[in-house]
């Protein structure tokens, strides 16, 4: 059977009708995307330090879930928050707080002394997991977060991108000038139609999908009605 491919539109569509009419928690959403990460992080093999680059949508969110899991794997996680924590919202800002609780460390990038840390918080890690821009970006990322691209693109670590690679677009493929790197790419629900044009392999890597709990008859609702309202 061949792979399912949806759109920006329709995995918002997926999110919202999963919510509202099947009554789904995002957060246990949320909880089954960072799980899942975690599950292909730990096939493909953790001999080291992860470190979980965060910004301050759900993809953040999904970031945090990844680094508690890791946790309780015990393996070593830190995240790296290019973000105030006061910005995050919802779910992120949910799994925020539960991971303060924890003893995974938190390191803010939006303050000069930890900013001019980061290679020195790079060094060692044996996996970079990039959460910090999600499908809905589109065009050239702005600062913060070109630079954190950059230097992220720079460490010699092994990376995954957890839903898209920032700065790919996931439409059309299309990389920004600054565009994560990743060996790995998790994504959720199905594959995204910009990951098969060309161009975008040397920055998805091998493509893992993964099932986050969205039941089948949902997805074939919402291939079906889009597609008809794209017509």
């Amino acid at each position: 059977m061949k792979p399912r491919v949806l759109n920006r539109r329709q995995v918002r569509e997926v999110d919202r009708r999963a919510t509202e009419q099947y009554g789904m928690s995002g957060l246990v959403l949320m909880e089954n995307a960072g799980r899942g990460v975690v599950d292909v992080l730990c096939r493909l093999g953790v001999n080291g330090p992860v470190i979980l680059a965060c910004g301050k949508g759900n993809n953040a969110g999904d970031g945090f879930v990844i680094a508690r899991h890791l946790d309780i794997r015990g393996l070593v996680a830190q995240v790296l928050l290019w973000a105030d924590p006061e910005q995050l919202t919802s779910d992120a800002r949910a799994n925020s707080e539960i991971l303060k609780r924890t003893d995974v460390p938190i390191h803010r990038m939006d303050t000069a002394e930890n900013r001019d840390r980061v290679d020195a918080l790079l060094s060692g890690a044996d996996w970079i997991v990039d959460a910090l821009l999600g499908t809905g970006a589109r065009g050239e990322p702005r600062p913060p977060f070109d630079a954190a691209i950059d230097r992220l693109n720079s460490a010699s670590a092994r990376r995954l991108a957890v839903d898209v690679p920032s700065g790919l677009d996931c439409d059309i493929g299309k990389a920004a000038q600054h565009t994560f790197r990743a060996d790995h790419t998790c994504t959720f629900v199905a594959s995204k139609p910009g990951f098969d044009l060309a161009g975008a392999e040397p920055f998805t890597g091998q493509v893992h999908v993964l099932d986050i709990g969205v039941p089948a008859k949902l997805i074939e609702q919402v291939v079906a009605d889009v597609s008809s309202k794209d017509r």
